[in-house]
């Protein structure tokens, strides 16, 4: 059986033991797919990054370097590093609606639409926020992850996750509900 310790895991991917790779892909992948579908918002941009991160893992690996402990901050670091690269070499897509929406009673296509502009405002927004500031509300508040395991894979004190995260907050309120910023402006 295979250790679910993170530097087992490490020992094992460093010698490419077949079934530590296998365990750690199993083990860290769906995370990395959620992380990158909650940026990008494309479930093949998302498949490509899981599989491009993993693949450059395994490149560094044969290069016999990588990461000494903090895997999944490893892991997850190369996936906000393609991402990344992804916003700079295309340009957000617009937001077209289809108008060709079927006429069914159950299928409610305003809400659907609502919901869809919704979602399109939101990773606008969070494109907006610095790299940094993206990363930490991403790994807190869709992920989970607690502010020191946040600070460990940015490689940051846990002071700057915490002022990075209040300063993200901000931002997206400021952003996400200009009509209450305008009324407490009043």
């Amino acid at each position: 059986m295979i250790s679910s310790n993170e530097q087992d895991l490490l020992k094992g991917a460093r010698s490419l033991d077949l079934d530590v790779l296998g365990a750690i892909y199993d083990r860290y992948s769906p995370g990395i797919f959620r992380y990158a579908m909650h940026l990008l918002g494309d479930e093949n941009m998302a498949e490509d990054c899981v599989a491009d991160t993993f693949l450059r893992f395994l490149k560094v690996l044969k290069n016999s370097q990588g990461p000494e402990d903090h895997l999944q901050a490893y892991l997850y670091r190369i996936a906000h590093n393609w991402i990344t690269d992804s916003y700079r070499r295309s340009p957000p897509v617009p937001y077209e609606l289809d108008e060709e929406y079927s006429a069914d009673k159950r299928f409610q296509p305003e809400q659907e639409v609502e919901t869809n502009i919704r979602k399109q405002r939101v990773r606008l927004a969070l494109r907006s926020l610095t790299p940094d500031q993206r990363q930490v509300i991403i790994l807190r508040f869709i992920e989970g992850w607690e502010n020191s395991e946040v600070a460990s894979a940015l490689g940051k004190p846990l002071g700057a996750v915490k002022a990075l995260q209040h300063r993200a907050l901000d931002s997206l309120k400021e952003m996400l509900l200009p009509e209450e910023k305008a009324r407490n402006d009043e």
